[in-house]
C-alpha cells in the first residue's frame, strides 16, 4: 500500500509542478527538472543512442514545458505522460532532422547508414543468425520495407514515399511482414 501511495504522492507533485510552472515558478520547474530529468535522460538515449543528443532532447523538453506548461490539464492525462510526450517527440524529431548526420563524428558499426540499402543490412547479419534466415524468407520489397523502417527509422509515410506505393500497402506489408517474422523466429 505504501508503494501506491508515494506514487499517486509523485504525480501529484508532477501535475503541482506542472501547474506552478504554468504559472511561471522558476522553483516548480527546477524541482520537476531535478525529479524527473534522470529518468527522461535513460528514455532519450534509447531513442537516440548518443548521449549529447540525449541531453539536447531533454534540455529542449524543459524549454518547452517552460514555455507550454500552462496549457497543461490534468483532466486529459498525467502529468508525467505530458512530459514524456514531449520528450518522445522532440527526441523523435531530431533523431529525423537530416542536418544531424553532417554533424556525427564517428559511425557506429551496428547503425546503418543512410547511404547504406536495406539489402547490404541485412548481408552485415551473420550468416547463420535466426533473423538473417527469416529475413531472407520475405520477398525482397518486404524485406526492404522493413529494413527501412526499423534500422533506418522510417516511419509509415517516409516509407511509402520512398517506395512510391501507397500508404495503406505499406502498413499491409509490414504488418504481415512483421508477423512473418515473428512465427519464423518462434
Amino acid at each position: 500500500m505504501r508503494g501506491v501511495a508515494e506514487a499517486t504522492q509523485a504525480a501529484l507533485s508532477v501535475n503541482e509542478a506542472l501547474r506552478r510552472s504554468g504559472s511561471g515558478d522558476r522553483a516548480a520547474l527546477r524541482a520537476l527538472y531535478d525529479s524527473e530529468a534522470p529518468r527522461m535522460l535513460g528514455v532519450a538515449l534509447r531513442i537516440l543512442r548518443r548521449r549529447a543528443l540525449a541531453e539536447e532532447a531533454v534540455h529542449d523538453t524543459f524549454v518547452q514545458v517552460w514555455q507550454c506548461a500552462g496549457g497543461f490539464d490534468p483532466a486529459r492525462g498525467s502529468g508525467r505522460a505530458f512530459l514524456y510526450a514531449i520528450l518522445r517527440n522532440r527526441a523523435l524529431n531530431i533523431l529525423r532532422s537530416e542536418a544531424r548526420t553532417d554533424l556525427t563524428g564517428a559511425v557506429d558499426e551496428d547503425v546503418p547508414s543512410e547511404e547504406e540499402g536495406p539489402e547490404q543490412v541485412v548481408a552485415r547479419l551473420s550468416e547463420a543468425g535466426a533473423l538473417r534466415r527469416c529475413l531472407d524468407r520475405l520477398d525482397p520489397h518486404r524485406r526492404s520495407a522493413i529494413v527501412l523502417a526499423y534500422a533506418h527509422g522510417l516511419s509509415h509515410g517516409e516509407l511509402a514515399g520512398r517506395l512510391g506505393l501507397p500508404l495503406g500497402t505499406v502498413k499491409s506489408w509490414l504488418r504481415r511482414s512483421l508477423l512473418a517474422l515473428r512465427e519464423c523466429l518462434s
